[in-house]
């Protein structure tokens, strides 16, 4: 499944002029995927159908495929019937997310829409809620799952429960998605907007940690900024995450030299398949530098996980060979180089065996 990131902007609560710059800003960065949320409509059909098919249509022009939130609520507030939605259609809306399920049955008949309009599902709920709708021979293709975002502090996912909720999905082959929090941003849907992620652990985290956490599970598929508007800073971190790859930002020593950093930054890691609870060891960079020298620097004391450790000349034919720390240790042939990021430290969590990462 192609791997892509998301905006958010909510048309009830914002500006169009700032929508339209945020747009176009993210589209130029490769964003892809924008949610808009229709939960808060009160000013009937045809204001709310100027309104919305007017942002639509920009962001149908650059490129982002646009699902929109509703609920009942929103169906009776604007006259409509599940049974016909050309409402949507005729706003441009690639799809709409339902925030409350129906009876399985109803889900897989909307799948069939002569629109072909996705039908996004509430991933947040550790049930057997899709198995239902795709035992009722739902149009797979246009089933997507989607996580909740949570705007009070405290009432996010934790990690376990997301892990479990989103593995039913993925399961099934089933388009993910789920939201990460600005840290600048204010704009949501409620009055209360303590940020907006599906995991309350990404509450106070950079952005792109957030980012390469969701896309580390292998669970997620679409990562979507919940709130608007995210800063240009963060945007741009987002954007250059490679969403395949798993990456770690080291903080290096002083003492850490030119021929240790191009070790690190310049080749792609692989952890051996035969694991150490000890460390995460890369050994094809020593047989690169075999007959580079490395001097001992920084070995004295005790390493703490998330150290990266390189061999010194003192260990031989490990000299060279690049380790990253999970248990504390010590080893005097190992010379300390840098520090992954605190934020990052859960992160390591996905250096299974074989696994392929970058600095």
């Amino acid at each position: 499944m192609k791997r892509e990131i998301g905006i958010s902007i909510y048309p009830d609560h914002s500006d169009p002029k700032k929508d339209e710059e945020y747009l176009k800003k993210a589209a130029s960065l490769g964003f892809s995927r924008l949610f808009m949320s229709m939960l808060e409509v009160s000013d009937g059909k045809k204001a709310v159908e100027a309104k919305f098919k007017k942002i639509i249509a920009l962001a149908s022009d650059l490129g982002f495929e646009t699902i929109l939130d509703i609920s009942p609520a929103v169906f009776n507030e604007l006259e409509i019937s599940y049974d016909d939605l050309s409402f949507f259609k005729e706003l441009g809306a690639d799809g709409i997310r339902l925030d409350e399920g129906f009876d399985g049955n109803k889900e897989a008949l909307l799948s069939y829409n002569p629109y072909n309009l996705a039908i996004e599902l509430n991933m947040s709920n550790d049930v057997k809620y899709l198995d239902n709708i795709l035992s009722y021979e739902a149009n797979e293709p246009y089933i997507y799952g989607c996580h909740n975002f949570y705007p009070q502090r405290g009432s996010g996912l934790p990690y376990e429960f997301f892990v479990k909720c989103s593995k039913r999905f993925k399961k099934a082959g089933i388009k993910t998605a789920a939201f990460i929090t600005s840290q600048q941003a204010s704009g949501g849907p409620w009055d209360v907007n303590d940020g907006l992620p599906t995991l309350e652990m990404h509450r106070d985290l950079p952005i792109e940690v957030q980012a390469k956490h969701l896309f580390a599970t292998n669970l997620i598929d679409t990562v979507i900024i919940g709130n608007a508007y995210a800063s240009d800073d963060e945007l741009n971190a987002v954007a250059n995450i490679d969403p395949y790859r798993l990456t770690y930002s080291i903080d290096y020593l002083e003492k850490a030299s030119p021929l240790e950093k191009e070790i690190c930054q310049d080749n792609m890691h692989m952890r051996r398949g035969d694991i150490t609870d000890l460390t995460a060891r890369s050994t094809q960079v020593r047989v690169k530098y075999h007959d580079r020298k490395n001097p001992p620097h920084d070995n004295d004391h005790e390493f703490s996980r998330g150290d990266v450790v390189i061999g010194n000349d003192d260990f031989g034919k490990y000299k060279n060979e690049l380790q990253i720390v999970l248990k504390p240790h010590k080893d005097s042939r190992k010379n300390l180089v840098g520090k992954i990021r605190p934020e990052e430290l859960p992160l390591l969590e996905f250096l299974t065996p074989w696994k392929k990462f970058w600095q």
